[in-house]
C-alpha cells in the first residue's frame, strides 16, 4: 500500500503566445488504499495531474512524495522503474498492441523487467479479469470491454500498489461500464490504492472520494 502526497504542484505549457497553468500549486494527499476520482471540466487539469502522480510528467514546481519517497526530480530512468513496478495504467484508448494477443499484451510490463515467469503471471492476471479463455484473442477479436479489461490485466500483472484509469469506460457502453468499475472496485478491496480520472457524474459517484478540479486549482464540490 502506498500514500500519495502533492504539494504546491505546479504545470505550465506553452501554446504559441499563450500560458496554460494546467496545474496551479494543487495540494493534495490521497491515502494508502484510497479510491478516488479526480473531476473537473475539460480543460480543468485532470489528466495533467494523473500524468504528474504517474511519473509520466514531472512538475515545473512542487514535491511529489509516493510512499514517503520525494520523486519530484528524479531521472526518467529511475521513473521508469517506478511506473513498472509500482503503478498500473489504463487508458480510454486500451493501448494494446494490436498484433499481439491478449496474453502477449499483459505480458510486456513483465518482459521489460526481465522477468522469467511472464507468461505464467500474465495468465494469472487475465484470469483475475475473468478472461482467460481469451488469452490467444487478438485486440480486434474482443469487446470493448474486453480489450479494457486486458488493458487492466496488463496494469496489475506487475502487482503495483496504485492504478491509475484516465477515463477507463468513455469508449464503452453502459452495461461494459459498469462490469469495468465493478472490477476496479474489487481490485481496491485488495488493498490497491486506485485513482480514475472522470468527467462522468455516475463513474465519480461509485468512487468514495471526489478530488475536483477547475483551471488548474482544487476546487469544492
Amino acid at each position: 500500500m502506498m500514500a500519495i502526497r502533492a504539494e504546491s504542484l505546479v504545470k505550465t505549457y506553452y501554446v504559441g503566445e499563450n500560458v496554460i497553468r494546467a496545474l496551479d500549486h494543487i495540494s493534495v494527499e490521497i491515502g494508502a488504499g484510497e479510491y478516488a476520482a479526480i473531476t473537473g471540466p475539460s480543460g480543468s487539469g485532470k489528466s495533467t495531474l494523473m500524468h504528474v502522480v504517474g511519473c509520466l510528467d514531472v512538475p515545473d514546481e512542487g514535491t511529489l512524495r509516493l510512499g514517503g519517497d520525494d520523486v519530484s526530480r528524479l531521472p526518467e530512468d529511475d521513473l521508469a522503474v517506478i511506473r513498472n513496478q509500482r503503478i498500473g495504467f489504463v487508458f480510454q484508448s486500451f493501448g494494446l498492441l494490436p498484433r499481439m494477443n491478449a496474453v502477449e499484451n499483459v505480458e510486456l510490463p513483465l518482459l521489460y523487467a526481465g522477468h522469467a515467469d511472464a507468461k505464467e503471471r500474465a495468465m494469472q492476471a487475465l484470469e483475475t479479469v475473468g478472461l482467460a479463455h481469451r488469452a490467444e484473442h487478438e485486440p480486434s477479436q474482443l469487446s470493448g470491454g474486453q480489450q479494457q479489461r486486458v488493458a487492466i490485466a496488463r496494469a496489475v500483472v506487475t502487482d503495483p500498489a496504485i492504478i491509475l484509469a484516465d477515463e477507463p469506460t468513455g469508449n464503452l457502453d453502459s452495461h461494459a461500464g459498469d462490469e469495468i468499475m465493478n472490477l476496479f472496485e474489487r481490485l481496491n478491496e485488495q488493498g490497491r490504492t486506485v485513482i480514475i480520472v472522470t468527467h462522468e457524474p455516475d463513474i465519480a459517484r461509485r468512487c468514495r472520494r471526489n478530488i475536483h478540479l477547475r483551471d488548474g486549482k482544487l476546487h469544492p464540490l
